[in-house]
């Protein structure tokens, strides 16, 4: 079999530049990409993203806003490690526990991506194309560096998924 590559486009529009991932999704979900792979803007459902990864994809791209300290605009490839525990140093998943503080519909990627176990789901492979905000204060609209980064991830994750190991065996 195989293996299917969800494209999940993350973060809120009415926090400026956390709209990145949605304007990635949008932007890939307009283009003819392999019919294994499968794009969506989740915005800030983080149960829904949770659901649709339990029904086994083997590689998850998760696309969001990411601030490390770099100038913005700068578009960052992280590959997480699924098998981690938390707080691990190489990003991993935390251990599945529902929290007190869970919001089903806020988007909380390491909680969704901790919780995927208790669903019985798992994706062998998750990759962050990340860029770095210049703002995150209210309103909509990208700033014009995050903007100007909208392009290089789009072919950022084009390449992703045209490369041979974005569909492994099962």
């Amino acid at each position: 079999m195989t293996g299917r590559v969800l494209v999940a486009g993350l973060g809120n529009i009415f926090l400026g530049d956390d709209g990145f991932g949605a304007e990635v999704a949008r932007r890939l979900a307009d283009m003819d990409l392999p019919d294994w792979v499968q794009v969506a803007d989740y915005g800030t459902s983080g149960m829904h993203l949770m659901y649709d990864l339990a029904d086994g994809f083997e590689t998850a791209i998760l696309i969001d806003a990411a601030p490390r300290g770099g100038e913005p605009g700068t578009v960052y490839l992280l590959e997480l490690d699924p098998a981690a525990g938390p707080g691990a140093p190489d990003g991993g998943a935390p251990e599945p526990a529902i929290s007190p503080f869970f919001d089903a519909h806020g988007m909380q990627p390491d909680v969704v991506l901790g919780m995927l176990s208790v669903l019985g789901g798992h994706a062998r492979r998750i990759l962050v194309v990340g860029c770095e905000p210049a703002s995150t204060d209210y309103g909509i609209g990208l700033s014009e560096p995050v903007a100007a980064a909208v392009g290089p991830a789009v072919t950022m994750v084009t390449d992703l998924v045209s490369a041979p190991a974005a569909a492994t065996e099962s």
